[in-house]
């Protein structure tokens, strides 16, 4: 409860700040919202680039750890093989 207060605190703080600069900012409206829009555009972009990468990221994971789970079903039958064969020569 008191983290949640914290955060509310935090975020009215932040905007209340970027209320007050827009509000007093030196330059005129249109150019104001052109900046805005600018910035944004570039987070979006950022935002879009770097979720890019993650699932990439996490792509390249999936597909290593399909890889070794392949290699170890391989190993794992080869070794099932060669310990039935041991088992049915031993008990002929």
């Amino acid at each position: 409860m008191k983290d949640g207060k914290v955060l509310l605190g935090l975020l009215a703080g932040i905007s209340a700040g970027a209320i007050l600069g827009i509000l007093m900012a030196p330059d005129k409206g249109s150019s104001t919202r052109r900046k805005i829009s600018h910035k944004s555009d570039e987070y979006l972009n950022d935002l879009g680039r770097k979720f890019d990468d993650f699932i990439d990221g996490i792509a390249g994971k999936v597909e290593n750890v399909k890889d070794e789970t392949t290699k170890m079903a391989a190993n794992g039958k080869a070794k099932f093989d060669e310990a039935e064969g041991k088992f049915n020569t031993a008990f002929k």
